[in-house]
């Protein structure tokens, strides 16, 4: 399954979350894949494609940084796989 995790900076401030990922880096737990990540232009919230079999496994991943940041957990379909799955 795909996710689309939107992160947003408690506090508007993404420093202590590049602190500590240049020191832990992404620290994923086996089982889940990064697939690339974004920013909005001020850096106040991040975008990120992550891969897992169930949106539970990213809540050990979470728990790592939700000191800093809160999160958005969205399941998602290529546009190919939806239109695929619903006729169109």
């Amino acid at each position: 399954m795909l996710f689309m995790v939107i992160e947003r900076f408690k506090d508007e401030r993404p420093g202590p979350v590049g602190e500590r990922f240049r020191r832990s880096g992404r620290m994923m737990p086996e089982g889940v894949t990064y697939h690339g990540s974004w920013l909005d232009e001020r850096a106040m919230r991040c975008f990120q494609i992550m891969e897992a079999a169930s949106a539970e496994l990213l809540q050990e991943w979470v728990r790592k940084w939700e000191d800093l940041v809160e999160f958005e957990i969205v399941e998602v379909k290529s546009a190919g796989e939806f239109w695929a799955q619903h006729g169109g």
